[in-house]
C-alpha cells in the first residue's frame, strides 16, 4: 500500500494502533464497529461480506453492522504521514463518506415532487450525482432506491415546471446506471422520447450531447426487439449527431469513447447502416482510428467491418486514401478481435475493388497475412486471411510468393 509498506524498508515503523488488525497495514479510512474496535473500512467490509458476524479481535457478536468513522484516529494518521514524508510516506487522503440510504431517499423525494421549487429539485439531483461519482458502493446504494424510475420520469416529463437544466442533470445521473430491459423498452417504444434524445445530440453543451449518446447506446444495447432497435436507428439525424460527437476535439476524450459505442450499437441494425455512411461516419472512423483506446479500437474496427458490408460503406471506405494502409498497419497490432475485424474489412474492400487490392499489396499485406495464418489468432481470422491471400494472388509482385519460404510452409490451402 502506498505510504505504508515502502517506508518499512527504510526504517520507518508504523505505530501499532495505526495498523488495521485485519490487514496489518496502515489504515486509510478507520471505522469503529459496535464492539468498540477500529478497523480499516475496506478490511472490515470484506470481513462482513464473506459472512462473518463477529468482531475479528474480540470474537464478540456484532450486534450492529453500522461503521462509525473514527475521525480522530484518521487525523492522527494523516499527521504521522506528514511528519514522515521525508521517508517517502504519502499522506492518506480524507475519505469521502458512503451515501446514507435515508439521505438518498430524501433527495429522491425532493426531486420527484413537482410541488417543490425548481431550484430545490435541481439541488437534489446534483447532490445525488455527486454521491454517485464518489464510489461504486454509492452507486449501488443509489441504484437500489429506484433512482432510474424517478430520473426517467423527470427526463421525459412534459411538465413546463421541469426546466431544461433539471432534465440535463437528470440525464447525466441516469447514464451512470445500467437500465433494465423494461426501462430500455420504455424509452425505445415511444418515438417522442427517442426524438428528444436525438435532439440533445445537437445541444450547445458537449456534455449533454455525450450523455444523450450514452443513453441511446444503453437503450439500443438493452433492447432485444429488432423492430425497436431499427426504429431508434431510423430516427432522423441520429447518425449525424453521433458522428458529430466522434469528430469532437480530443480535449474531451469521453466523447470518443461514448461516440464509438453508440455508433457500433446503431450499426448492428443492417438496414440503416447506409444512414451512418451518409452522415459521414466513414471519414470520422478513419480519421479517429489512431486515437482510440484498445477496447475502443476493437469497437471501431468492428464498425468499419459492418459498414463495409453495405455497398455505400464499401465505396466510401475505398475512396478514403488512408483506409487500406491503416487497416494493413493495424491488423496484427491490437488484439485477436481487432485482427479479425480488420481482416474482414480488408476482405470486403478487396473483393469490391481492384484498386483496394493494389493498395493492400503496396502497404505490405502479404507479410501480414503470412504471419497471421501461422499465428494463434482465431479460426475466423485465419479463414479471412486465407481468403484474402487467394483473392490477391494475381496482385502479388512476380517474385514475392515464389521466393517466400514462409508461404511454402504456411497452412494456406493450395489454389
Amino acid at each position: 500500500m502506498p505510504g505504508s509498506l515502502e517506508p518499512l524498508d527504510v526504517g520507518v515503523q508504523i505505530p501499532y494502533h495505526f495498523r488495521c488488525p485485519i490487514s496489518l497495514e496502515l489504515m486509510r479510512d478507520p471505522v469503529t464497529v459496535s464492539t468498540g474496535q477500529t478497523y480499516d473500512r475496506a478490511s472490515i467490509e470484506s470481513w462482513v461480506a464473506t459472512g462473518n458476524t463477529t468482531c475479528p479481535v474480540t470474537r464478540s457478536p456484532l450486534t450492529d453492522f453500522t461503521l462509525i468513522p473514527n475521525h480522530t484516529l484518521r487525523r492522527l494518521i494523516q499527521d504521522w504521514c506528514v511528519a514522515n514524508r521525508s521517508f517517502g510516506v504519502e499522506r492518506i487522503p480524507t475519505p469521502k463518506q458512503p451515501a446514507d440510504p435515508a439521505l438518498v431517499r430524501s433527495l429522491l423525494a425532493q426531486l420527484s415532487s413537482h410541488s417543490n421549487p425548481s431550484h430545490t429539485r435541481l439541488s437534489a439531483v446534483k447532490r445525488i450525482r455527486g454521491l454517485a461519482r464518489d464510489s461504486d458502493k454509492n452507486r449501488s446504494v443509489i441504484s437500489s432506491l429506484n433512482v432510474r424510475e424517478v430520473l426517467l420520469s423527470v427526463l421525459f416529463s412534459d411538465s413546463e415546471r421541469d426546466s431544461a437544466e433539471l432534465k440535463n442533470e437528470s440525464l447525466a445521473l441516469l447514464v451512470m446506471f445500467p437500465l433494465s430491459e423494461s426501462e430500455c423498452v420504455f424509452v425505445a417504444s415511444e418515438p417522442g422520447r427517442v426524438a428528444y434524445l436525438a435532439s440533445l445530440l445537437f445541444h450547445a453543451s458537449i456534455e449533454v450531447r455525450v450523455n444523450s449518446a450514452a443513453l441511446i447506446e444503453i437503450v439500443v444495447a438493452g433492447t432485444r426487439s429488432l423492430d425497436l432497435r431499427a426504429q431508434i436507428s431510423n430516427v432522423d439525424e441520429i447518425f449525424k449527431g453521433i458522428t458529430g460527437i466522434l469528430k469532437y476535439p480530443l480535449a474531451y476524450p469521453r466523447a470518443l469513447k461514448v461516440g464509438i459505442k453508440a455508433l457500433f450499437a446503431l450499426c448492428l441494425v443492417k438496414q440503416n447502416r447506409h444512414k451512418a455512411v451518409a452522415a459521414g461516419a466513414v471519414i470520422a472512423l478513419i480519421d479517429r482510428l489512431a486515437d482510440f483506446e484498445k477496447c475502443d479500437v476493437e469497437r471501431a474496427l468492428a464498425t468499419v467491418e459492418l459498414l463495409c458490408r453495405v455497398p455505400a460503406g464499401c465505396a466510401a471506405f475505398s475512396a478514403h486514401a488512408l483506409t487500406v494502409p491503416l487497416l494493413v498497419k493495424i491488423i496484427l497490432k491490437v488484439s485477436e478481435r481487432a485482427t479479425e475485424y480488420a481482416a474482414g474489412a480488408l476482405l470486403s474492400l478487396c473483393s469490391a475493388a481492384e484498386q483496394s487490392q493494389r493498395e493492400a499489396v503496396a502497404a505490405g499485406i502479404l507479410t501480414q497475412l503470412l504471419l497471421l495464418v501461422q499465428s494463434d489468432c482465431t479460426e475466423r481470422a485465419k479463414r479471412k486471411a486465407q481468403l484474402l491471400l487467394k483473392l490477391l494472388r494475381d496482385s502479388w509482385p512476380e517474385d514475392s510468393v515464389a521466393n517466400s519460404d514462409d508461404f511454402a510452409c504456411s497452412d494456406v490451402v493450395p489454389f
